[in-house]
Order: C-alpha cells, then sequence, then structure tokens
C-alpha cells in the first residue's frame, strides 16, 4: 500500500488536466502572438484559462499575468518593486516566508536596501500592530505569506493588508498554500499582488500566476524582470506555454468547484489524524491547530528522533511525507521557519510535514497511523 502525504511539496496533475494539455499540444500549439488562425486559437486558449483563474479568486482578468510558477511570481514583486527606485528603500516581510521572498530581500538587503522581518509567535502568527509600528515614510512595499508551508498557520492577511492600504503601501502575499485549499477573494481582500502556483492544486508543474491589482497599476508599476516580446502585457515577456497554462485554467475551475466541500474533507480527515497520533507524547504537534490552520495540514516534531529519519522510515513503509530540516554541506540543518518560531535546534531539527490531498480516505489515515506507531515504538526498542 502506498500513500502520498507530500501534497504540500507537489500534488499530481489531474486525469481531466493532462487530457486537455494533451489535446491543446495536438491541436492548439500556434504561437499566441501571431496573427493567423493558429494564432488565435492559442490565444482563445490562453484568454479562456485567464478567466477561470481569475473566478478562482474572484480577481480582474486583466490582473492575473502568468509565470513559471510562485517562485517567479514572487521575485517578480519583490525584485520589480526594487527595480522603480533609483536610491534603496525599505520593504517588510515576515520571517516565516517562504525562500522565494525570503532570499531576494536578503539580496536587496546587501545592495543597501532596509528590509524589516516581522517576528511570530510560536504558532506562527505575524502580530497586526508590528507591522502597523514597522512601517515607515519609505516603506515601499510588505510581502506576508498567506498560509506557511512548513506548519501551516494561516495569516490574518485582512487586517495586514488594510494597514497597508490605510498607509498607502503595497502588500503582497505569497497565496501559493492556500490557493485551492482555502477562499480567497481579491476584490474584498485588501490584496495588491498575490503569487500563486498550479502545481500546488492539481494543475502541471512550471507554470503559476502573479495577480496584479489593476488598480494599483494607476499609481506604481512593476519593472519587468524579462525583456522581450511584451507577453502578458508586458510583465512577463516570452512565449506563453499554451498547453501548461490551459491546465492551470482548468484546475482553478476545478478547485474553484469543488473547495467548499473538498475542505471540509480534508480538515475531517487531518483532525482524524491528529486524534489517532495524539497518544504518542513524543511527538508534539507545531503551528497554529483548528480553523487558524491549512484543512489539509498536519505538523509535528518528535523530541528525539531527526525528522529526516523518519520521513526515511515512512517512506520504507510506502508512506511520503516530508521534514522541515535540510542536509546542507553534509550537516543536518534545522527548520529556520521552527527556529524563527521559537523552538530549539534540536525541535527545529526534528520536524515532518503531512499534507493530504484529493486521493486521501480513512483507510490511508488508519494506517498511517499504524505505520507511525509501529515505526516510533520500533526506535524506541
Amino acid at each position: 500500500m502506498q500513500i502520498y502525504l507530500d501534497h504540500g511539496a507537489t500534488t499530481p496533475t489531474r486525469p481531466e488536466v493532462i487530457d486537455l494539455m494533451v489535446a491543446v499540444m495536438r491541436s492548439q500549439w500556434g504561437n499566441p502572438s501571431s496573427l493567423h488562425w493558429w494564432g488565435e486559437r492559442a490565444t482563445m486558449t490562453i484568454e479562456r484559462s485567464r478567466l477561470q483563474v481569475a473566478s478562482l479568486i474572484n480577481a480582474d482578468p486583466e490582473g492575473i499575468i502568468f509565470t513559471s510558477g510562485g517562485t517567479e511570481s514572487d521575485n517578480m514583486v519583490i525584485m520589480g518593486i526594487a527595480r522603480q527606485y533609483r536610491t534603496p528603500q525599505h520593504m517588510i516581510i515576515s520571517s516565516v516566508e517562504h525562500s522565494a521572498v525570503r532570499l531576494p530581500a536578503n539580496y536587496l538587503e546587501q545592495h543597501g536596501w532596509e528590509i524589516t522581518r516581522l517576528p511570530v509567535n510560536r504558532q506562527g502568527l505575524v502580530e497586526p500592530n508590528d507591522l502597523a509600528r514597522s512601517l515607515r515614510p519609505n516603506t515601499v512595499l510588505v510581502s506576508i505569506i498567506t498560509a506557511q508551508n512548513e506548519v501551516g498557520t494561516m495569516q490574518p492577511i485582512e487586517k495586514l493588508g488594510q494597514i497597508c492600504r490605510n498607509a498607502d503601501v503595497l502588500f503582497h502575499t505569497d497565496a501559493v498554500q492556500a490557493i485551492g485549499k482555502m477562499s480567497i477573494d481579491v476584490q474584498t481582500l485588501p490584496i495588491d499582488l498575490l503569487s500563486l502556483s498550479a502545481h500546488k492544486f492539481y494543475g502541471t508543474q512550471g507554470i503559476g500566476v502573479l495577480y496584479i491589482n489593476p488598480l494599483m497599476t494607476k499609481k506604481r508599476s512593476l519593472i519587468p524582470l524579462i525583456q522581450g516580446g511584451g507577453q502578458e502585457r508586458g510583465y512577463r515577456s516570452g512565449t506563453q506555454a499554451v498547453a501548461a497554462i490551459a491546465g492551470l485554467g482548468l484546475a482553478a475551475e476545478l478547485a474553484e468547484k469543488e473547495l467548499p466541500l473538498e475542505s471540509l474533507r480534508l480538515a475531517k480527515l487531518r483532525d482524524r489524524l491528529y486524534a489517532l497520533l495524539a497518544d504518542i507524547p513524543e511527538l508534539v504537534p507545531t503551528g497554529l491547530m483548528g480553523c487558524g490552520r491549512l484543512p489539509h495540514h498536519l505538523s509535528f516534531y518528535h523530541q528525539h528522533i531527526d525528522g529526516r529519519h523518519l520521513v526515511r522510515e515512512m517512506n520504507f513503509a510506502g508512506i511520503a511525507i516530508s521534514s522541515g530540516s535540510a542536509c546542507s554541506s553534509g550537516a543536518i540543518e534545522p527548520s529556520s521557519i521552527l527556529l524563527e518560531m521559537g523552538y530549539s535546534q534540536s525541535e527545529a531539527r526534528n520536524s515532518i510535514r503531512l499534507t493530504l490531498g484529493k486521493s486521501n480516505n480513512e483507510a490511508d489515515i488508519e494506517w498511517t497511523s499504524l505505520a507511525m506507531h509501529q515505526i516510533l515504538s520500533r526506535e524506541k526498542s
């Protein structure tokens, strides 16, 4: 029996998406920039997908810009905003951002920019008052992740975004982990820029979106990272990946349709697995629990056992999970996210994450619990 519980890393591409992508590659393969019939068919495919993605987050389709994924979208924001200014300014991020935001911010800091990294509590939450106190006259961007990928904690995006809007500061959120798992409405939320990636909600890898609020562009604009043919309203030059974009559009449409019931189903499975593992005292949950957490997400640290070791043992049992620790130059590096949340080096090194998805059911939960109990019992003896 094989059980995949690493949907936070990537999701399997849906069969419907694969079928559509194959059909597009066979019959709608024209260059969208071409004026003939073949080009027009490809353009229609792209624009249909733009509408589908826009519907998922209730956006103006004009604000949907196709990219290669969440990492590029995040970099477009951080570096695209920075390139507007001849002299370094001030940006704010959280201390638990994905590396796609954290590393570009580090780069800017090395080149004279002031970067404030907002602290989080032990549950991984940013305190809105900390953001309000950190704003300066030269703050040009705030970037706060919607839901933290390692511990599943959802940030108070509405409060944080409103603070920025009141101060006339651009607000970006990396929503890669959240899209398809929770409802996000950019018409009601004070969001100027949002990143998402298809492979987190059953589209294919290598395609994503940067949403740019059209109202934002009346005051400010992003300087493109890639110059060329001017595709995607000039924000992202390069011939569009028509088949991947078509797949993203269908994945978005299906995610929107299934979201209410699927989120409830996943939360029920998640809570059941938490309950089944609750009698293991050495396995300690991390992150915010309950409604403040992504519905498909579980995370723990073990008091004595390295997280990567547990990942390997579960893999031998046919179950895929992940660890927040990483191997660098032969040494195990603890999860930087958990360190920022106040956990010790050993606790951060012993972290694991289990993320559920469409294919998982009650039987998977029972079997996963049994396997975890057996592995940890064996490690004790």
